[in-house]
């Protein structure tokens, strides 16, 4: 699996992945009604943040972004988003992408990395992360609609780098 930066190239391949993991509503809170120019805005990180895509056969099967989690005295802390095509589920995409963003983040000279919103019912996701190195350092009880299971917790995860 190649991972790559992203190119505008890319972005039909990327909306596809993002419309399946949004409109599927279990693990973003971003709207599914939003237009894909905004989408695109919100997802395509500007400078000196970063966004990436994960190649396998050719084909674009995941991609990711990491960036400052907050401007000026917090830019020291990077966060990052993750989305993996639905069909391409259980490759090790998730894990691939991750490894090669806490890489990048490293390199790039983040002290650290904070994820601010990881449903807590996405256990794959959770796990992934622990296996990582990130930890658990608060939930939001409830801030999350799920479609199926109500209102569910947002972890917030941090590791140092």
């Amino acid at each position: 699996m190649e991972i790559r930066e992203f190119t505008d190239s890319d972005w039909p391949a990327v909306w596809a992945i993002y419309q399946a993991v949004v409109n599927a509503g279990e693990t973003y809170t971003y709207d599914p009604a939003w237009t894909e120019d905004h989408a695109r805005e919100v997802w395509v990180e500007p400078t000196p943040g970063r966004t990436f895509v994960a190649i396998e056969s050719g084909r674009v099967v995941g991609t990711a972004h990491v960036g400052p989690n907050k401007p000026g005295r917090g830019s020291h802390v990077a966060t990052a988003s993750f989305m993996v095509d639905p069909e391409a589920r259980g490759l090790g995409v998730g894990r691939t992408m991750g490894t090669h963003i806490l890489d990048v983040a490293r390199a790039d000279g983040y002290h650290s990395m904070q994820f601010n919103a990881v449903v807590e019912s996405n256990t794959r996701a959770v796990r992934l992360w622990q296996e990582l190195g990130f930890d658990i350092i608060g939930t939001v009880p409830e801030a999350f609609e799920h479609p199926t299971l109500g209102r569910v917790g947002l972890h917030i995860m941090y590791q140092r780098l």
